[in-house]
């Protein structure tokens, strides 16, 4: 069957918030077998959504909104559904009840405009909101098509979805097989270039291969489509083991894995440490470190050294090399590594000089040159990247938090080869 998504709310047009909703509906849709084809937003305006929802019933079969479910005079989405059809709303009384009862329970004054929201199109079944005050509905309006409805409240939409209409989907015949999908993550090869190494996958029907490209990562999503989820794996795992193989150490994980979450697992497996210096990324590096659950357990700390002063003090960096090469240079990343690793008393340690700009670029040293400092239990090594200045400064911090740690995961690799062959 096809399905579409309804987002209604001018907050989203006016980009005052992130859609999020619609991306995580759609992976609900995909991993119940039900494929959609559109997705719309429109703003808080009743003739519109009228239109909208009209269009979507001579289209698809069900019809997933969001927003307008709540008791001000913008929250107009029941009542166009209901206009949409020439259907009346009629109150329903175990609505009232419950969101009486709710108010009660959380000290809140009850007030009229709340009563709007036990109003429903004559017909449709109620779609429980436990969290929230705002129900959704089940409703078939005509044959052949279903409009289920949400509110634009994440977690209330999620827990209606997971508690009501996910088992309702599923007892309702509509799914045509299972979906698995599967991201595999890369770093250190363009777009360009990994699809080049895997074009004739990119052409196959079942599983599916789509590349993404955005911040130095490269994304391969695989898709595949079966009777039951375990043949749909089935699909997708000599799929994956051959994309691996093609791409060798540019795969860095799948699905949720990030490059902090990677080196931060290698580094525990092997009972190891790691800190770090930080100059253009101002804390960057250490916040993407620890955004990982159970961080801890390997890092242990960090030297945002912006000012050479700093980095002469805290870091042990020589007065004459700061001098002679500069800040952004390869010996002064390697003795922020080497300083920080030795006063923290890390296993490993990675340090980042740079310009990250929009000002203070010359001719040598220009806005996106970044030195990545590495050092471990065989020594230190530095190397520039160069990002270029034309996408800014949080382009250049980004690529600079990846690619450090990239570095770290394939020095990591290194040695544990290195180890094996012994």
């Amino acid at each position: 069957m096809s399905a579409e998504i309804l987002c209604i709310g001018t907050e989203l047009l006016l980009g005052n918030i992130t859609n999020g909703n619609a991306r995580w509906i759609a992976e609900q849709l995909a991993s119940l077998g039900i494929a959609h084809h559109r997705q719309q937003v429109v703003g808080d305006n009743r003739e519109r959504v009228i239109a909208a929802v009209r269009e979507a019933a001579g289209r698809c079969r069900l019809l997933i909104t969001t927003g307008g479910l709540g008791p001000t005079p913008d929250d107009l989405t029941t009542e166009a559904i209901a206009a949409a059809f020439d259907t009346p709303l009629v109150e329903r009384p175990e609505v009232w009840a419950d969101i009486q009862a709710k108010l009660a329970a959380r000290g809140r004054p009850l007030t009229p405009s709340l009563r709007r929201q036990a109003l429903l199109p004559d017909g449709a079944a109620v779609l429980p909101n436990a969290t929230g005050s705002a129900p959704g509905m089940i409703w078939s309006p005509v044959p052949g098509f279903t409009v289920l409805t949400f509110p634009g409240v994440p977690s209330e939409m999620q827990a209606m979805w997971c508690a009501t209409a996910a088992p309702w989907l599923l007892r309702s015949g509509l799914a045509e097989g299972v979906f698995a999908s599967r991201m595999l993550r890369f770093w250190g090869v363009a777009e360009s270039t990994l699809a080049e190494q895997v074009a004739d996958l990119l052409e196959q029907p079942n599983p599916t291969v789509a590349p993404y490209a955005g911040a130095g990562e490269v994304k391969l999503r695989l898709t595949a489509r079966a009777a039951t989820a375990a043949a749909a794996e089935a699909l997708l795992a000599p799929l994956e083991a051959e994309i691996r193989r093609r791409a060798d150490a540019h795969c860095f994980g799948a699905d949720g894995d990030s490059l902090a979450s990677v080196v931060l697992e290698r580094l525990r497996q092997r009972g190891e440490t790691l800190a770090v210096a930080e100059s253009c990324t101002g804390g960057g590096l250490g916040a993407a470190i620890t955004a990982v659950p159970g961080a801890s357990e390997v890092f242990l700390g960090g030297v945002i050294a912006y000012a050479n002063a700093v980095k002469q003090e805290l870091l042990a960096v020589p007065a004459d090399r700061l001098a002679s090469h500069g800040a952004v240079s390869d010996p002064v990343a390697e003795a922020m590594a080497e300083g920080v690793r030795r006063r923290i008393g890390s296993t490993w340690a990675l340090a980042v000089t740079g310009v990250a700009g929009p000002g203070g670029g010359t001719a040598q040293k220009p806005v996106g040159l970044v030195h990545i400092a590495l050092a471990g239990p065989a020594g230190v090594r530095s190397e520039p990247v160069r990002f270029g200045g034309s996408r800014g400064r949080d382009w250049i911090r980004t690529l600079t938090i990846g690619e450090a740690l990239n570095r770290l995961r394939l020095a990591l690799a290194e040695s544990e080869a290195a180890e094996s062959c012994r």
